[in-house]
């Protein structure tokens, strides 16, 4: 049988009359007042059918982002991209869940954006040549401009369990390409490794999964979950 389920929702009820306006001096909306400048015209008129949370129907892209930054958690995320990883695009997905500070690419620029599913508009994602740019940017990064440590994320020599590990608030998680894993650069410019406890035979977790676990143990242990 198909699948027949609308995804989103129609244009917005009654019409233009009743989009949301600007509220006036007594606090209420006047059909004739400016449109909330949060809402965009054309899904008004013709439907939000993105996959955005219900309390973000009908916004542009730009009011979004402005919201999203305000409340923003200090980790961020890096992944390295030297064979064009295609897990990449489901580390941006994940990390906008999540609402991580920045997603950062290092090595090189082009990535394939399918796995992100449009999520990359909503995240910041800035690029960085070598690990060792990742590493001068990091420097200067953290709370009063001092450094963000560096985290990796793999089962190489030396790393110590995830699991119960004191993940700092503020930090940058920092994962391999698939299949390679953190390059010796990569592991040499870490503060610590950190590997994810397994139980079956298969010698190491894909890429987007070990993202999403380690970024989960960060909003366990920091975000607000009121």
């Amino acid at each position: 049988m198909d699948d027949e389920r609308e995804v989103g929702v129609g244009p917005w009820p009654g019409g233009p009359d009743a989009w949301p306006r600007v509220p006036g001096s007594d606090g209420a909306a006047n059909p004739r007042a400016p449109l909330d400048p949060r809402y965009d015209p054309e899904l008004l008129a013709d439907g939000d059918r993105r996959n955005v949370v219900d309390a973000y129907r009908y916004w542009t892209v730009e009011a979004i982002v402005a919201d999203l930054d305000t409340r923003r958690h200090a980790f961020h995320v890096a992944i390295e991209n030297w064979a064009h990883d295609l897990n990449i695009g489901s580390v941006v997905r994940t990390a906008n869940a999540f609402l991580a500070a920045e997603v950062h690419i290092v090595g090189r620029r082009r990535w394939n954006r399918r796995g992100a599913m449009v999520t990359d508009r909503y995240q910041h994602i800035r690029h960085h040549p070598e690990v060792a740019d990742l590493v001068a940017w990091a420097a200067t990064a953290g709370p009063g401009g001092g450094p963000l440590p560096l985290l990796g994320i793999d089962n190489t020599e030396g790393s110590v369990p995830l699991e119960g590990y004191p993940l700092p608030e503020a930090c940058v998680l920092v994962l391999g390409q698939e299949g390679a894993g953190l390059s010796p650069d990569a592991v040499a410019a870490c503060d610590d490794v950190l590997h994810i406890r397994q139980f079956g035979s298969t010698r190491s977790l894909n890429a987007g999964a070990a993202a999403a676990i380690a970024m989960h143990t960060w909003v366990v242990r920091h975000a607000d979950m009121g």
